[in-house]
């Protein structure tokens, strides 16, 4: 039974499953949040910085189908909606 149990997880990897990516996203930002002697952020400073980083994560992708910034209420709705997602 283990031996099935495991070759069918080291299937799962080797097909090339990927995350959403708001999970990649937050994920990024998880990893990079740490200070400035490389221990991980902890209660105000993380939330702070995860908040900081997943807006500007979103702002880089807040663009229309033609490859043109995003401005005015659909630039405001997109960053809401990335945000909550993240």
């Amino acid at each position: 039974m283990r031996k099935i149990a495991l070759a069918m997880l080291v299937l799962v990897f080797a097909s090339g499953v990927t995350l959403p990516p708001a999970v990649a996203q937050s994920m990024s930002c998880e990893s990079k949040a740490m200070d400035k002697n490389g221990k991980p952020l902890a209660g105000a400073a993380k939330a702070s910085f995860m908040k900081k980083c997943m807006r500007s994560a979103c702002a880089e992708k807040a663009v229309d189908k033609n490859g043109k910034p995003l401005a005015g209420a659909a630039k405001n709705s997109f960053m809401k909606k990335c945000e909550r997602a993240g």
